[in-house]
């Protein structure tokens, strides 16, 4: 037996990865904000994962799983995303996704209404646009990995400079940054006492401690931090 949920209660999920901005929070909040207006809906509450590929696995997308959770606590009827590959670029978390959505009673609804439904033409919309979704994250991911291998024959440096490191003045060889190996010493000895990745990121933000973009810190940069690799 299904749970009872309210289909005019609306969880909104946002997605904006760091290699595509075609389609950005506040236009996917408007999309959201414009499909509850057309069909008599509350938008509950919204979750964002920004700067996440479509293609990370669940427990690597905080904003998606609060979204899950909160379709679950509010009784909503329906997760609602700006466009399908919103939710996912990857057939496998997509399926999860819906069945964690459908056994809290609920439906994935896009806001462009593409493979809305379910009749067997909508179900079939649904698999071609996940599948081409799929196929898109795949493709920018061999491209990505063709540009960095012409890079690395030209001996050209790739990406930034993992964290604790800076480019030395000789633009070629690194050398250590002082403050930033002092923070990863210090989320290394955090995670040796068993703090949590979100417990860190609040430790380090009260003693003003931001991340090298000048903000919050995202767990999974404090993740990547802790095992000296992945520039944050």
């Amino acid at each position: 037996m299904k749970p009872r949920t309210n289909a005019r209660k609306v969880i909104g999920y946002i997605r904006v990865s760091t290699d595509e901005q075609t389609l950005g929070p506040e236009a996917q909040r408007t999309a959201l904000a414009r499909w509850c207006e057309q069909h008599g809906a509350e938008l509950v509450e919204t979750f964002t994962d920004q700067g996440i590929s479509g293609g990370a696995e669940l427990e690597a997308r905080p904003g998606l799983m609060a979204a899950l959770a909160a379709v679950k606590m509010h009784g909503a009827g329906v997760l609602l995303v700006a466009k399908r590959d919103r939710l996912a670029r990857d057939n496998y978390v997509n399926a999860m996704v819906h069945r964690l959505v459908e056994r809290s009673g609920a439906t994935v609804r896009s806001a462009d209404g593409a493979g809305d439904g379910d009749g067997p033409e909508a179900v079939l919309m649904r698999r071609i646009v996940e599948a081409f979704a799929e196929y898109e994250r795949l493709l920018i991911k061999a491209r990505t990995r063709a540009a960095l291998a012409v890079k690395r024959t030209r001996n050209e440096r790739v990406g930034a400079p993992p964290y604790g490191w800076r480019l030395a003045a000789d633009g070629v060889h690194l050398e250590a940054d002082a403050a930033e190996q002092a923070t990863v010493a210090r989320v290394q000895a955090y995670r040796r006492e068993g703090l949590t990745l979100r417990e860190i990121g609040a430790r380090l933000e009260a003693a003003g401690v931001l991340s090298r973009a000048g903000g919050s810190w995202h767990p999974q940069t404090i993740a990547n931090v802790a095992k000296g690799r992945l520039a944050a």
